[in-house]
């Protein structure tokens, strides 16, 4: 083992050989008793002290019922958002509805040809009352 993979293997894993993978540990304990090794290690063991004796203070009271309350705004906005999302998407569809309707009529209803039909005076809009009608029977 050289002493870049063993610099490597030690910020890896730490100081500890006991930490390191069973398959390095056999080289790297016998490159440990070198000098180069020793400070290797020394400066790892360092690290690891410092990382050892880092502690997180609990966070009070305060700031828990800060985050639930922001939180919670969050929620509540999320679904007034999605309920009105919801309503557009529903309008959309209802108007997509409508337009496909729309066309259906347009393209399934025959035209009407006026040449077709003479209009006299005794045409109604229920068909020709006919040429025998009076105009108090209209």
């Amino acid at each position: 083992m050289d002493a870049r993979r063993f610099a490597a293997l030690a910020e890896a894993y730490g100081g500890d050989l006991r930490r390191w993978p069973q398959a390095e540990r056999a080289a790297a304990s016998s490159f440990a008793s070198s000098e180069t090794g020793q400070a290797i290690l020394r400066h790892a063991g360092t690290l690891d002290a410092m990382l050892d004796g880092y502690g997180i203070r609990h966070p009070g009271k305060a700031l828990h019922d800060t985050i639930l309350r922001t939180a919670n705004r969050h929620m509540v906005r999320r679904r007034r958002q999605r309920f009105w999302w919801l309503g557009l998407g529903l309008a959309g569809i209802g108007l997509a509805g409508a337009v496909a309707g729309l066309a259906l009529v347009t393209v399934v209803t025959p035209e009407v040809q006026p040449d077709h039909y003479v209009l006299d005076a005794n045409a109604t809009s229920f068909g020709d009352a006919g040429p025998d009608t009076i105009e108090e029977d209209l």
